[in-house]
């Protein structure tokens, strides 16, 4: 009895506290449908709160650079339905700003600061997610949280002890975007160790709605404190990510092996012998303690075109994450500009559509059984959808609402679908033969590669930017096109697929469809 009884209390001081209290009230042991609950909905505030505390340096830009010339629109066409586009639109000055941000290389020093943040970020991607299949992912997440709370907080601090030191802002940035980087590997690893194939673009597509509801939060927060100095823009988003890092640690479970339950939940379900902890479960886990090398995780099939994918797609999501309230208030929308706290605002309906692109994207490719046209798709349907809101978007406030949905939604769709199912898809992949100890490695790659062009693009907008907005927006559409092309081989290996099958069935009414094709 013993030797069974041994076994059981060492995966019981396994579980979080949290979840062991949960347990002891109840009396009882929690189902797996709750566990997966547990961990969709503590993830989701884990990454909507990094995102929260990412944002606040976008609300903020404005009030630390409040310089601008001629930054209003002046699309590439003449056309009669703009009106006066070849006067200057200038903005009234009503603020100092903060120095050393509000000089006339302001907006390149943003610039200097989010290229920095993101670089550093990219890298430590790549590290973060190397280690996060070799430690505890629920202790790795927490002191990124925490860490990241702390600097943001400092970033914040600058404004209370009157700093003017640019290289403060850069060290404080790039060790917070250090921190930062723990938290995408962590938490695609966790909810793909506990959600199997099946509707998981659909499942992952709604849970990454937390990308753009912690944009939104963030934004909302950042904006509505300025009036109070920007620092509490910082402080605030800082202490709440930290509260939330104390939720993960004491609520996470990582892994169904981690609280004694069988990875298949199908099996789980179905047969009353799996519900039990045995012996043999407890040789699986350590069958697959093995975690796959960088190189290895390189050359599962589709992890390099959809890292090259991201790169270019994120490089337009993270240009309007930095830039966009920045834009939008140096803009004259129907002759009039926007305040700091309203362009901020006004910015979270990019992200609003980002929730519906993201669901759509993710129920699309899961109905299609096609993640890789799927993603092409929107980044094509991108295209049109950022020249619009160019040209149109300062004809009136709601035209420009409306436009700055539809480029949400196309923008973000394949950048939420890449980064969640896809990603969990490939670190699952049948040529790593079960191991699951890929997931956060293969997440780190695919989203570190991605990261590195959401280094790029804010940066280059600081320096283009400057010279004509016409600029950003041909980069960030060459930027699309180039995302969507890059999956060509993808596309046509789907699409050949889908040809074979209809041959199939034509052929033979009666056959079954095929079971689902991995990427």
């Amino acid at each position: 009895m013993d030797s069974v009884e041994h076994p059981q209390n060492e995966i019981s001081s396994c579980k979080p506290f949290g979840i062991r209290y949960l347990e002891y009230s109840k009396k009882s042991t929690l189902s797996f449908r709750t566990y997966q609950a547990i961990v969709l909905i503590v993830t989701f505030f884990a990454y909507a709160s990094y995102h929260a505390t990412r944002k606040t340096t976008s609300i903020v830009k404005s009030t630390l650079d409040p310089e601008s010339s001629e930054l209003g629109f002046s699309p590439w066409p003449n056309s009669h339905f703009l009106r006066s586009i070849h006067k200057k639109q200038e903005k009234q000055v009503l603020k100092s700003g903060w120095a050393p941000f509000n000089g006339s290389d302001g907006t390149a020093l943003l610039g200097d600061i989010d290229l920095a943040f993101l670089s550093v970020y990219s890298a430590g991607m790549y590290f973060a997610g190397h280690l996060g299949d070799r430690v505890n992912l629920r202790i790795l997440l927490t002191v990124g949280m925490v860490g990241t709370g702390l600097f943001t907080s400092l970033f914040g601090a600058g404004y209370w002890l009157n700093i003017h030191s640019f290289y403060y802002f850069l060290i404080i940035q790039m060790i917070a975007g250090l921190f930062q980087s723990t938290g995408w590997p962590s938490v695609v690893a966790v909810v793909g160790n506990w959600f199997g194939k099946r509707k998981r673009g659909l499942i992952m597509g709604i849970w990454n709605a937390h990308t753009s509801v912690g944009n939104i939060a963030g934004s909302l927060i950042a904006s509505a404190l300025l009036k109070y100095g920007w620092g509490w823009s910082f402080a605030v988003p800082g202490l709440i990510i930290a509260i939330v890092g104390l939720a993960v640690f004491l609520f996470l479970p990582v892994s169904p092996e981690t609280v004694g339950l069988n990875r298949e939940e199908e099996e789980l379900l179905k047969s009353p012998k799996k519900t039990g902890i045995s012996e043999p479960l407890l040789e699986r886990v350590e069958v697959r303690e093995k975690a796959i090398g960088f190189i290895e995780a390189w050359k599962i099939p589709g992890v390099a075109p959809f890292a090259l994918c991201l790169f270019f797609s994120k490089l337009v999501a993270y240009t309007f994450l930095y830039w966009l309230p920045f834009y939008i208030s140096h803009t004259a929308i129907d002759g009039k500009y926007l305040s700091d706290e309203m362009a901020g605002n006004l910015s979270t309906l990019f992200d609003v559509g980002g929730v519906v692109g993201g669901i759509l994207a993710g129920h699309i490719s899961d109905q299609l059984d096609a993640r890789a046209i799927t993603a092409a798709s929107f980044m094509y349907c991108a295209i049109p959808a950022l020249f619009f809101y160019r040209i149109y978007g300062d004809v009136h406030l709601y035209v420009n609402i409306a436009l700055m949905l539809v480029a949400g939604m196309f923008v973000n769709g394949p950048y939420a679908l890449i980064t969640t199912a896809v990603s969990a898809d490939l670190g699952t992949h049948s040529s790593l033969n079960g191991n699951s100890r890929a997931l956060a490695t293969v997440t780190a790659i695919i989203d570190g590669t991605g990261s590195a062009g959401a280094a790029l693009g804010p940066v280059l907008t600081g320096y283009i930017s400057e010279t004509s907005w016409n600029g950003v927006f041909t980069m960030l559409m060459v930027a699309a096109l180039v995302a969507g092309l890059l999956l060509t081989r993808l596309v046509v290996a789907e699409v050949a697929a889908k040809i074979e099958m209809s041959r199939a069935q034509a052929s033979d009414p009666l056959a079954l469809p095929p079971l689902r094709v991995e990427v």
